[in-house]
């Protein structure tokens, strides 16, 4: 089984379009979760970050929404709001890259 540095899920869930929260699909993410594949590939970082899509995470009222997992000695379990791509571009390279979670960003 593969071991990776960070692992980053972001939600693509979609509501209807009644639904007061919203849904981070309908908010952008797969465009963002595209970006961010692209980035972590162009950067190099092949084999030690795996991004992945995943379902609801119950966020979406925030915008897209991220959660990044890491390796022992990098910042865990951080939420983030990413309302574009230059957010997805702060996030690899200031946590998956520089190991220090984005404050601006983060989900509280």
């Amino acid at each position: 089984m593969p071991s990776y540095d960070h692992h980053v899920f972001i939600c693509t869930n979609q509501r209807g379009v009644d639904d007061a929260r919203g849904s981070c699909a309908r908010k952008g993410s797969l465009a963002l979760l595209d970006h961010a594949k692209e980035r972590c590939f162009a950067a190099g970082l092949r084999g030690s970050v795996r991004v992945n899509a995943t379902g609801c995470l119950n966020a979406c009222a925030h915008g897209p929404t991220a959660v990044v997992y890491g390796a022992q000695n990098a910042p865990q379990g951080v939420w983030y709001a990413l309302p574009d791509a230059a957010a997805v571009d702060a996030l690899i390279d200031e946590h998956l890259i520089g190991g220090t979670a984005v404050e601006r960003l983060r989900q509280r």
